[in-house]
């Protein structure tokens, strides 16, 4: 991959057509804070850019391109590479579609193959509508699976980020019931161990790592579940042998006001709404997921397709603006230990 004036080559896939996807990237394509540190190159459809021009009554030469050698990156042109997979005309905004579900999946094929060529320093998502998804054929729940599996890793984890709070998720799309069995020690350190990674990587030397409880009160020594003892304590002590900064299980009621008052860089959460809630609740527009332990960089809004929200041009763009943020610092970082 070339960089540029310290600008590397950042895809973003334009997520469900019929969501607040499109509309969110031309807002942040036309903010000079993505312009200035990138050269952003959309995976998309054309027609629906340009739509989303309109919904936001704004002005930009919108060029169609069928592969990244045909990219100019001018300051005053949106370049998409357009894989000619949708009907434009036959998309219904706000609605439920398995073409937009399964032109999601495309763009987001394309841009794990370009990742993975290194022909674009990382991936940047927006939202896809899992609905829509699943009714065109491919079940998956989320992008966090489909990243994985077109990969071809096993071992990975969410990352969500709000300001400086960092919390990676033992699990993520899984039911609550299916969570708690999902725990295990190993799992626990496989996460920890792919957080840590990460926040050195974001620069910060030395983490402080807490892993938060399942059970209230962290299990209460066993008063109020068992999984601290089985699963959660012995992951800690195992990654404090290894020379990790961890404690825990701290209860989830106090570790993230603690987190918050910059006590530690790094949670560990059991389960995925352990973690998003408190999150989301301190920075719903700001929030960046990324995706570790793939082979690519690859970060995202922390939303959905918000349907009640399309067509008004009211979406915040912050969200994506952080995650291209985000992935510019990473794929820069990168850059540096590949040439240091």
């Amino acid at each position: 991959m070339v960089i540029v004036n310290n600008k590397p080559i950042i895809g973003l896939t334009m997520g469900d057509a019929a969501g607040i996807g499109p509309e969110i990237i031309v807002m942040a394509l036309l903010d000079e804070r993505v312009r200035d540190i990138c050269r952003p190159l959309v995976i998309g459809d054309t027609d629906i850019i340009k739509q989303a021009l309109q919904i936001i009554n704004r002005r930009a030469t919108v060029r169609k391109i069928a592969e990244i050698g045909e990219a100019h990156f001018k300051e005053d042109v949106m370049e998409v590479i357009d894989l000619d997979n949708l009907d434009s005309g036959l998309i219904e905004r706000g609605e439920v579609s398995s073409l937009a579900g399964k032109a999601a999946f495309e763009y987001l094929q394309c841009a794990v193959s370009m990742a993975l060529k290194k022909d674009i320093g990382a991936v940047v998502t927006a939202p896809l509508n899992k609905e829509a998804l699943n009714k065109s054929g491919y079940h998956y729940p989320g992008h966090t699976e489909i990243l994985a599996e077109l990969c071809g890793v096993e071992q990975i984890c969410m990352m969500l980020i709000v300001g400086d709070l960092r919390v990676a998720h033992v699990s993520w799309h899984l039911s609550l019931r299916e969570a708690c069995n999902f725990l295990s020690k190993e799992r626990i350190l496989t996460t920890l161990k792919l957080g840590l990674q990460a926040v050195e990587r974001m620069g910060i030397v030395k983490p402080r790592v807490a892993v938060a409880g399942l059970n209230p009160h962290a299990g209460e020594s066993g008063l109020l579940g068992e999984e601290e003892i089985i699963h959660i304590i012995p992951a800690v002590k195992e990654a404090r042998c290894q020379g990790i900064d961890v404690v825990g299980p701290i209860p989830p009621d106090t570790l993230f006001y603690r987190a918050k008052k910059g006590e530690f860089d790094l949670i560990i959460a059991m389960y995925h709404d352990q973690g998003h809630i408190p999150l989301k609740m301190l920075g719903f527009f700001e929030g960046v997921n990324i995706t570790l332990g793939l082979p690519i960089i690859r970060t995202s809004v922390d939303h959905g397709t918000a349907f009640d929200k399309v067509g008004k041009g009211t979406a915040s763009p912050e969200s994506l603006i952080k995650a291209v943020e985000l992935a510019v610092q990473l794929t820069n970082k990168t850059e540096e230990r590949r040439f240091s």
